[in-house]
């Protein structure tokens, strides 16, 4: 028998690809999405007839991580053995205009996750975390045992109040666990909100774009197709107790779990000028750039030490910004 896979947030950008992959792999793949309106509903409905074109491996039911009932209900018609949570409401400036959509989705949502799979007895969760939750950190790269206790932005919170849950369900339940500190993620069928989406539009249509703190901010890039290829190696990749004393779980105690936090970046950083730089050159046309000072909840810099993870799977995220910004843009102008 065939695994069968639980996706939350299957429309989403990322939840979306990974199920494609799955399918493509012969996979049977249960996905959750609520089809919420933080950004365009018709790109998440584009992408989940994407996925129902596909081979009939997947099924999908609309509906909210924090509806136990419904989780129950897909369970016990399903009995999925590895479950993805990417489900999440997402934006750092969006979590601190509503705060409570991030508190019942994020906290309340993730708790409802955690209970089913420990009574269900699933053999892997898989869940996102961000690389926001190393908050006003200046210490550079992100190491995964660096403090991650001072969040600067609600949605942080919630993720790093993730983790600290999974840690108790992990060690209580022996449930396998692993948190995955995304960067920030470009690629084809992406959020609108990104920065790169937004670049490549306003170029394009002639207007002009807000550069925050001056361009003075750097950030991590990974291309979808990494963050897709690490995922699938995490899948099969369960902790245990033979990792006890890997320095992927910090400071091994009696509180021991089989809980993984792993940094997904390029291990790369790009300042947002020469990163604007690269759309302009790939599309052509230059920016009319806006300069502002920085927004509340941002931080300036991220870069992900990635080695724990390629060690864990024998990969390392590679693919070129250049690279990845010609296939969105070459996405974006087929699409739009």
């Amino acid at each position: 028998m065939k695994e069968v896979i639980l996706v939350t947030g299957a429309a989403g950008f990322i939840g979306f690809h990974l199920c494609k992959k799955l399918i493509n792999k012969k996979l049977l793949v249960i996905g959750i999405d609520n089809l919420n309106s933080y950004y365009d509903f018709s790109l998440k409905k584009a992408r989940l007839e994407e996925l129902k074109n596909l081979n009939g491996l997947f099924i999908f039911y609309k509906g909210d991580i924090e509806n136990i009932e419904l989780l129950k209900e897909i369970f016990a018609e399903h009995k999925p053995s590895i479950v993805f949570n990417l489900a999440a409401q997402a934006g750092v400036r969006y979590s601190i205009e509503n705060p409570i959509s991030f508190l019942k989705t994020n906290i309340l949502g993730f708790g409802n996750i955690l209970e089913i799979c420990v009574k269900s007895k699933v053999k892997h969760l898989i869940y996102a975390s961000s690389s926001s939750v190393y908050g006003g950190n200046t210490l550079i790269p992100y190491f995964e045992d660096n403090n991650s206790d001072h969040p600067v932005s609600i949605y942080a919170a919630t993720k790093r109040s993730n983790e600290l849950m999974a840690h108790s369900y992990s060690h209580l339940y022996s449930l396998p666990i692993t948190g995955l500190r995304f960067f920030t993620v470009y690629g084809p069928w992406g959020r609108p909100d990104m920065s790169y989406f937004i670049f490549t539009k306003s170029i394009l249509e002639n207007k002009s774009i807000d550069v925050f703190n001056y361009g003075k901010m750097e950030r991590d890039f990974i291309y979808i197709d990494d963050i897709i290829e690490c995922l699938i190696k995490i899948m099969i990749k369960i902790p245990n107790s033979d990792d006890k004393y890997d320095k992927s779980n910090p400071k091994p105690s009696s509180s021991w779990a089989p809980h993984k936090i792993f940094n997904i970046g390029n291990s790369k950083t790009i300042n947002l000028l020469k990163f604007i730089e690269v759309i302009e050159e790939v599309i052509g046309k230059k920016a009319i750039k806006n300069f502002l000072p920085m927004q509340k909840g941002d931080v300036i810099s991220t870069l992900a030490n990635t080695k724990l993870l390629e060690k864990w799977i024998d990969f390392k995220p590679n693919t070129e910004l250049k690279i990845g910004i010609e296939k969105f843009v070459k996405w974006y102008k087929d699409y739009y």
